[in-house]
């Protein structure tokens, strides 16, 4: 790769070169520790003399913006800070839509700040040690030999077809969802579900209806698309349907688990949610994010298997079975906006790598997702079982969990008010990390709690932990006494 310096004219030359390296280092194009071109290299690409670029370095380094190493070459300063970029004007013609953008809030992003404690509760995310690494390994390797074989041209845009099949058939055996590969799209995560389903169905001021409390991440990006974004109510049964209005495009729910506070909707609520979203003309998304995990009772059966108006768009992901930094999710779009859904993909970003979609396919069609869920799900049943027979005992005083039989978390109200800030900075101190549900509130008032997500943390650690949070919560009720 050739470093870009344009020269002008035949005058001053070292000058002109010694200011534009001079000025791509104060402004950190060329980063501190970057190697510069041997000076005959530079000289034969700019057409100009050794003894010019010679020069124009040997001034840099006398301004200790260049450092010479013998035998190794030319060396960007290390301690050299480059200046900011100027300030785009406030006056600008997208100001005002770049500072929508600024102000809007990025919840639930991993790692989070201070998520670095020994004891980590943090939610939606699944155990690294947990994760196939031969297996994958060989998947990806296979992926990499058939990519020697292929044109290099881009790939479909719904996904690779092995993969969708296989989609199809892991969907339909482990959610009872009705479908074939030619429904499936294939998306960057979860997220890009939701984003291309918004796109394509969301207008300014169209009515979008959400959870409350819900994920608040889907909830910006409606609202991002212009929607009047409207949070109804869960209570024990799930999402309050009866509080859905009229007017509503777009239904947005979590029904085998939902989200944060892991209640599942009931049959009842199920049957009165698909005919009212037939009733309006809508569209539901069924995010079935971590559903893989299931520990009570029977299986319930998938909204969109229920559904026989072609109203449900199913969201599937691979960020809780195996691991977020794959990106790899899907959408099982109903006819009505299949289409409409490739073509936004196509427009965004073309299509999901092919290489990675290629590795899946064999992983699920080897078996081994199936594999790989059933040993997770061993350990984070021993790991729910610790939580739940803790928060049963001695943490009752304080917290009571909400029913849950499936995912990675467990939400835990508080039985009366506590300072939640307080306790969530005491538990750091401790290496404990916690995470309030406060955040997932946003319409209505805030259910006091705890989200004690069992991915991260290890089995033999929760134990440990926990005695670490009713020590600090002893503390809290001896301070408010005295």
């Amino acid at each position: 790769m050739e470093l870009h310096v344009v020269i002008e004219g035949d005058k001053d030359l070292t000058g002109q070169l010694y200011r534009q390296l001079k000025d791509a280092i104060r402004t950190g194009r060329l980063p501190a520790g970057e190697k510069l071109p041997p000076s005959r290299l530079l000289a034969e690409q700019l057409g100009l003399s050794r003894k010019t670029v010679s020069e124009a370095y040997a001034r840099l380094t006398y301004d200790k913006l260049l450092v010479g190493r013998v035998g190794s070459g030319t060396f960007v300063a290390g301690d050299v800070k480059p200046r900011g970029v100027t300030a785009a004007a406030p006056s600008f013609a997208g100001a005002a839509t770049a500072a929508r953008w600024r102000s809007m809030d990025t919840p639930l992003r991993h790692p989070a700040p201070e998520g670095n404690s020994r004891y980590e509760y943090i939610g939606g995310a699944p155990a690294r040690s947990l994760f196939p690494h031969a297996d994958w390994r060989r998947c990806v390797l296979h992926a990499l030999r058939e990519g020697a074989r292929s044109r290099g041209l881009y790939g479909p845009v719904e996904g690779m077809p092995v993969l969708r099949a296989a989609i199809a058939r892991h969907a339909a055996f482990s959610r009872g969802v009705r479908c074939g590969g030619d429904d499936v799209i294939v998306t960057n995560g979860a997220q890009q579900a939701l984003d291309l389903v918004a796109r394509v169905l969301v207008e300014p001021g169209s009515t979008v209806v959400v959870e409350e409390p819900g994920y608040p991440p889907a909830r910006l990006l409606f609202a991002a698309q212009g929607a009047s974004v409207v949070g109804v109510p869960v209570d024990a049964e799930g999402i309050v349907v009866d509080r859905i209005p009229d007017g509503t495009r777009l239904i947005y729910v979590t029904p085998a688990h939902q989200f944060p506070l892991g209640m599942p909707l009931s049959m009842r609520r199920r049957k009165a949610l698909l005919a009212r979203a037939h009733a309006l003309g809508a569209i539901v998304i069924e995010d079935d994010y971590d559903c893989e995990f299931r520990y009570e009772g029977r299986p319930t059966d998938s909204l969109q298997s229920m559904d026989t108006q072609g109203c449900v768009a199913f969201v599937g992901t691979f960020s809780k079975t195996l691991s977020p930094e794959l990106r790899l999710g899907y959408l099982i779009a109903p006819p009505a906006i299949l289409e409409a859904v490739c073509v936004a993909k196509h427009l965004s970003d073309w299509h999901t790598a092919t290489p990675a979609q290629t590795a899946l396919a064999k992983f699920i069609g080897d078996g081994d997702l199936l594999r790989h869920v059933r040993r997770c799900h061993a350990v984070y049943a021993q790991r729910r079982e610790r939580i739940i027979r803790r928060f049963a005992g001695d943490l009752a005083p304080w917290f009571e969990l909400v029913p849950a039989t499936a995912g990675i978390h467990l939400a835990a109200l508080c039985r009366r008010p506590l300072d939640m800030e307080m306790l969530l900075r005491l538990s750091r101190r401790v290496d404990v990390g916690l995470y309030a549900l406060d955040g997932f509130h946003h319409f209505g008032p805030v259910r006091q709690g705890l989200m004690m997500g069992y991915g991260v943390i290890e089995t033999e650690d929760i134990d440990p932990s926990l005695d670490r949070l009713r020590d600090i919560l002893m503390q809290m009720d001896q301070a408010a006494i005295e």
